[in-house]
């Protein structure tokens, strides 16, 4: 009984390395690089990206602009009243 406890704990032990060591095969809903990716399976839409962040871009600035616009038009009506109340 004992010799079997043994031997069963050095081959758990002598397999521990082979499990540690062996490469994980990547599941599809990993990271994959862009290069091993085969062409048909590549979305062409490097484009559309690029528009949508473009866009985004104007419209932030835009906004922002208007921000510009609403507040210097906020002071000049406190300024206005500034004067009016004196």
């Amino acid at each position: 009984m004992r010799f079997c406890r043994l031997v069963l704990c050095v081959c758990l032990l002598a397999g521990v390395p082979a499990f540690a060591w062996a490469q994980p095969q990547p599941s599809p809903d990993e990271f994959v690089p862009l290069s091993e990716v085969p062409p048909e399976d590549q979305i062409p839409a490097f484009g559309l990206i690029g528009a949508a962040y473009g866009f985004m871009w104007v419209a932030v600035a835009g906004y922002v602009w208007l921000l510009g616009r609403r507040l210097q038009q906020a002071e000049a009506d406190l300024a206005a009243l500034e004067r009016k109340s004196r």
